[in-house]
């Protein structure tokens, strides 16, 4: 027998089994092996059985009894948070993956929070009508993935330089205007930058150069540039705009709808195009997978001929909006 296959053997002498755990967490919470059984639809001798169980495999007393009650120990005590938090993450995953019944494929992607709200999921039922058989698993990100640790099969983020084992193809550029609600703003025209200056001036606080950027070249104090009330995310900051809180700078591709609706107005004739556009970032083990190709087409075709033209290499840019 080999070294591996013996500290295999170790290992599964001290794992405990899941009926072990359920029975462990479930008389930790009720403080009994009757009320336990009860929670799990088993008998108390099984409940005691499993915890017998559990503490031999273990070698540590996980409860008092103590007048037939069940009284965590400071082993048990230890072991109750991880146990179930392991619960909880079983549970997880088997609702996941209950939730993709009836797809034959499923895309495992991350995205930018406010990315994905105001400009990928209201595009997806075009996706859906080109590969209806392909479901997602989205969660999101603020930052780029390891793909060498994440399991993810593609995300899309700022393009801020290469990234080491993954591929990046660029989605789309990051323009952005300055915006707020029309109570705050003449009834004609745009204000200039002196004027905005002088208004509250709102901070997206994982991007907090955006306001400096846009008065570079103005040559005015940055202590009057940067007060304003702060935001983690451009959501939050177009929330804050739509209430009247100050003024935003934020991408246009997020903020079309209120400016169609009329909640919000441009504030500036000019627009400021980064030079971190949105991409697509995926390993090279992602080409492999069909749903990812079919995505990757959709994107690279359909959205971007959607959108303005992709950015100039270097700095920053300033433009006259049309």
């Amino acid at each position: 027998m080999s070294f591996a296959h013996k500290l295999l053997l170790m290992r599964h002498a001290y794992t405990p089994t899941l009926p072990e755990l359920q029975a462990f967490v479930q008389a930790a919470r009720t403080g009994t092996a009757t009320r336990a059984a009860a929670a799990l639809g088993l008998t108390q001798s099984a409940i005691s059985r499993a915890l017998t169980t559990l503490e031999a495999r273990l070698g540590v007393a996980l409860f008092h009894r103590i007048r037939q009650r069940l009284v965590l120990s400071d082993a048990g005590r230890a072991l109750l948070p991880e146990a179930e938090r392991m619960l909880d993450d079983l549970d997880r995953a088997a609702l996941t993956v209950m939730s993709f019944g009836g797809h034959r494929a499923v895309l495992r992607l991350a995205v930018l929070p406010t990315f994905a709200a105001m400009w990928l999921i209201p595009r997806l039922s075009n996706f859906a009508v080109i590969a209806p058989e392909v479901t997602f698993d989205m969660t999101a990100t603020l930052t780029p993935l390891d793909f060498e640790r994440d399991p993810r099969d593609v995300a899309i983020i700022r393009a801020q330089g290469p990234l080491r084992g993954a591929i990046m193809d660029v989605v789309s550029e990051e323009r952005l205007v300055v915006v707020a609600a029309p109570n705050l703003l003449p009834k004609a025209g745009m204000l200039d930058d002196a004027d905005l200056a002088k208004l509250p001036l709102l901070q997206q606080a994982t991007r907090p150069n955006l306001w400096l950027d846009w008065f570079l070249n103005a040559g005015l104090d940055p202590i009057t540039i940067l007060r304003g009330a702060r935001f983690e995310q451009f959501g939050m900051v177009l929330a804050a705009a739509r209430a009247g809180l100050g003024l935003a700078l934020v991408p246009e591709t997020f903020v079309t709808p209120d400016l169609a609706t009329g909640a919000l107005r441009l504030a500036s004739a000019r627009s400021m195009t980064s030079d971190t556009p949105y991409a697509l970032t995926y390993p090279q083990r992602s080409l492999d997978i069909v749903a990812f190709r079919q995505f990757r087409n959709w994107i690279l075709t359909d959205m971007v001929q959607q959108n303005a033209p992709q950015p100039q290499s270097g700095r920053l840019s300033l433009d006259r909006a049309p």
